[in-house]
């Protein structure tokens, strides 16, 4: 009997009001989850009374209860209960875990809100709201729970949905929690026993405790990734990834390992088909959980796999671990170092042995994953083996094709000492670019970078089997001049000018554009249908690299630049006549300018257009002048 004087009645933060509002209302399809949640919060209760009942039993009431999650159906009163034996509560932790949700909860959640009910249903669980909806069936929830610490009262929870919620203390209770869900009539059907079973197979049924339907068990309890590989069919894995992940469709790839040296372990990982992150969900966690033997000690864990391999689905069982072990113990334990080396070892022989099996599913991850596994360059121990899966676009390579670094330097041209690349936003801008002219010319291949992250990656790098990474805007041309032209001259190139008048040019060039703008202008050997280019100094950021610094608002100027100039180019060709028939003529100075500022937009740091509009206004008068008829 309940002590109703000594009940207590609770408001709930506002953000839980619009929550229980919207799972109520807004989400009404595909209400079954709601039992999933149950289950697995269930679940979770008792891998904890496991826990202290391996560890400290001493403290632990009623420990002889069997472990497991008991559902009853009451058609009469439309009630369906579930019961676990678990952990229990106490009053200040049904306050705590069920009378109020953690703020960065309930708001991630309204924030990811789509509209699309498909897939805000998934999303339900994921920010820590798992528990409430199963106000999406009921119109009153109770939650009797007793906590398994001595001399802790059992405590009755209740709520209608509507803004408040009650505490009281009662008489008796086993050790666990009884939730007692109060269907709405169009939810009877959850009543039905085919229907609780179906939902208990397609969610839980690899829950590693017993779910019994009025005595029956219902679920598996097997752990498959300890099972021998000979033993399971290839829905035994389908079946624990969808489980795993709640998702409906097959993981892209699996890796099965059964590790006896230098420490033992099992796990079962799986790469899934699509990634999160695309799709703007923000970063994806660590979803690799964490067990000794078989009983889970760390959800989650973000010690096992390193961050660019958080998109890893997955377990792994140590029997080397002892189950008492906290977050900070863990990340010094010698094992979990071990285990973790060895893990990562294996994933990315993996990723190699499908690069070369199966390039087409190789293809596949990289165009979902390859984001963020490329964030492994800091990975020092395992950079040898980090190398050769990542992939690049190549001048070399048609349309989107992706090349590797082996690619690359299988085909590197005799005399050529560094891996070359160019960063752009997509290829078009990167064909377009001056600087891959000289290249063409020779038949030396360019990776392209189209992420903003790849420079950074080879920046880090330095070097693949000994030859290093060099920005194609700021390589030294000297070392590949003695590498021989694939692409002979052009029969219509036109002479280069007399190099004392060219060099006069160049002189006022440099006086016109001043100091500020360029610290030299010389000859180019680097371009072939380009009239100039603007090149960076091998001590200097990449262009590239510039417009990143400004774009994290920490403005970079783009500084005096080296300017090359192609004398083979008809437009140096005129200005060279212009500027020898009248070096004072403006015209000149303002196609100074204006092949400065087409340059830069090509680097990608558009000009003032206050100041180039008119200049180009200008300009087109002028020629325009030299073709209007006379009046």
């Amino acid at each position: 009997m309940s002590n109703k004087e000594n009940t207590k009645q609770f408001e709930f933060q506002a953000e839980i009001k619009q929550l229980m509002h919207i799972l109520a209302h807004s989400l009404y399809k595909n209400r079954e989850v709601f039992l999933r949640e149950l289950i697995s919060n269930a679940a979770d209760a008792l891998e904890k009374a496991r826990f202290h009942i391996l560890n400290k039993a001493e403290e632990v009431q009623n420990k002889d209860l069997p472990l497991e999650i008991r559902i009853e159906p009451d058609e009469k009163n439309l009630q369906l209960t579930i019961i676990d034996t678990g952990i229990g509560m106490t009053q200040q932790e049904l306050i705590d875990n069920i009378g109020q949700i953690a703020h960065s909860g309930s708001q991630d959640f309204l924030k990811n809100l789509t509209g699309d009910t498909e897939k805000d249903i998934n999303l339900i669980g994921q920010f820590g709201v798992g528990f409430y909806s199963a106000f999406m069936v009921a119109d009153q929830i109770d939650v009797i729970s007793k906590s398994y610490l001595p001399n802790e009262l059992p405590h009755k929870w209740s709520s209608k949905g509507e803004g408040q919620y009650t505490i009281e203390p009662i008489e008796s209770a086993e050790r666990g929690t009884k939730i007692v869900v109060h269907l709405r009539e169009d939810a009877k059907d959850f009543l039905e026993q085919w229907n609780i079973e179906s939902i208990i197979k397609k969610y839980s049924n690899f829950i590693p405790v017993p779910i019994k339907l009025e005595g029956k068990q219902i679920n598996q309890t097997k752990a498959i990734w300890a099972e021998p590989k000979s033993s399971l069919k290839e829905e035994d894995y389908t079946e624990f990834y969808k489980f795993l992940t709640n998702l409906s469709d097959e993981p892209l790839s699996r890796l099965h390992l059964m590790i006896d040296m230098p420490v033992q372990f099992h796990a079962l990982l799986y790469i899934p088909k699509t990634n999160p992150e695309i799709l703007g969900f923000g970063k994806v966690e660590h979803r690799t959980h964490l067990y000794a033997r078989r009983v889970m000690i760390q959800q989650n864990s973000e010690d096992i796999l390193p961050d660019y391999l958080r998109f890893i689905r997955g377990v792994v069982d140590c029997d080397d671990l002892p189950l008492n072990v906290s977050r900070e113990t863990l990340q010094e334990n010698k094992h979990i170092a071990r285990v973790r080396k060895a893990i990562v070892g294996k994933i990315l022989s993996h990723f190699s042995k499908t690069a070369t099996d199966e390039p087409d599913k190789y293809k596949e991850f990289w165009g979902q994953f390859g984001r963020i596994f490329k964030e492994g360059y800091t990975d020092y121990a395992h950079q040898e083996k980090f190398k050769p899966l990542l992939r690049f676009g190549s001048s070399m390579a048609e349309g989107d094709d992706l090349v590797s670094l082996d690619d690359y330097t299988g085909r590197m041209t005799e005399g050529q000492s560094e891996i070359y690349y160019l960063s752009a936003q997509n290829r078009a801008t990167i064909d377009k670019s001056p600087h891959l002219e000289i290249f063409r010319k020779k038949g030396i291949e360019v990776l392209f970078l189209y992420d903003p992250l790849d420079e950074f990656v080879l920046s880090g790098l330095n070097s693949y089997m000994d030859k290093e990474f060099k920005s194609a805007d700021q390589a030294d041309l000297e070392k590949i001049a003695n590498v021989a032209d694939k692409q002979p001259n052009q029969p219509e190139e036109q002479p280069a000018p007399d190099e004392v008048d060219l060099k006069k040019l160049l002189d006022h060039i440099k006086i016109t554009l001043g100091q500020d703008k360029v610290k030299e202008v010389r000859i180019s050997k680097r371009l072939t249908d380009s009239p100039v280019v603007l090149v960076n100094s091998e001590d200097s950021l990449s262009s590239h690299m510039q417009r990143m610094m400004n774009a994290m608002n920490q403005k970079t100027s783009t500084g005096a630049r080296i300017m090359e100039v192609n004398p083979k180019h008809p437009l140096i060709g005129n200005l060279v006549k212009l500027y020898q028939k009248n070096p004072r003529m403006p015209f000149i100075d303002q196609v100074c300018w204006q092949l400065y500022d087409n340059a830069l937009f090509l680097e990608g740091f558009p000009p003032d257009p206050h100041e180039m509009v008119p200049r180009m206004q200008q300009m087109l008068t002028e020629i325009s002048n030299q073709y209007a008829p006379e009046q």
